[in-house]
């Protein structure tokens, strides 16, 4: 599939994380934050747009009482392009005032957002504050931040799928999958490469791996950076 984004065709291109590995990883991940969080109940903040099929997935799998709510803000420009500001667009319908709260966030990749967001939470006075993201991008990191629970590291390329998204698109992959730009004249092998993995329906062999006990492989890839957090 090839599409048209920021003026450029890109295709998807390698799956990193399959659906089965996302459903694994997702229930480990609801039954750590269960443990953790026994005799609470936990706010639960998810970002939009990317973190909201991730929070579906998890809450279903909790089994501690909690609440749910959701905070919109915007922290990259069009297609690949970098940017560092952070607006919030929509806040939440909540205070949030001594209670424990889990930011839900689809990818942790500069920190912008999530520094932002921290601050702003803690200036409402939060009893405890916790990340859970299910994908990581250490090696793009320019703020430091915390991710308490982390599902995947993934290396230093763009990627889309399970409510990530490139221009709004892609968000209903079951699985995280690479996104690549098409270089001039490379458009009829872009889209066969494409058709292929679509054809295995997204599950061939993974490309990355849980955050524990270790992180992808990922020598030789295209730095491209999402930057939602």
């Amino acid at each position: 599939m090839i599409s048209e984004g920021a003026g450029n065709p890109v295709h998807l291109g390698r799956v990193l994380i399959s659906r089965d590995e996302i459903e694994t990883r997702v229930r480990e991940l609801a039954s750590e934050i269960s443990t953790d969080y026994a005799g609470r109940t936990p706010v639960f903040i998810s970002l939009l747009k990317g973190g909201f099929i991730f929070l579906a997935d998890l809450v279903r799998h909790l089994t501690i009482p909690h609440e749910i709510d959701f905070i919109a803000v915007r922290s990259y420009g069009s297609g690949f392009e970098r940017s560092e500001r952070i607006e919030i667009l929509n806040d939440m319908a909540r205070s949030v005032a001594d209670r424990d709260v889990i930011v839900i966030d689809g990818i942790v990749d500069t920190g912008h957002t999530l520094s932002v967001l921290e601050e702003l939470l803690h200036g409402r006075e939060v009893r405890s504050l916790r990340v859970c993201a299910l994908l990581d991008k250490p090696s793009c990191r320019e703020i430091a931040v915390d991710v308490h629970y982390v599902g995947f590291r993934v290396p230093d390329v763009f990627v889309v799928g399970y409510g990530l998204d490139f221009m709004e698109r892609y968000r209903n992959l079951s699985h995280i999958a690479e996104l690549v730009p098409v270089a001039a004249g490379d458009a009829a092998a872009a889209a066969d490469a494409s058709g292929e993995a679509e054809r295995r329906n997204g599950e061939p062999e993974s490309l990355a791996a849980p955050a524990r006990p270790r992180e992808a492989a990922g020598e030789g890839a295209p730095r491209r950076n999402r930057l939602e957090s």
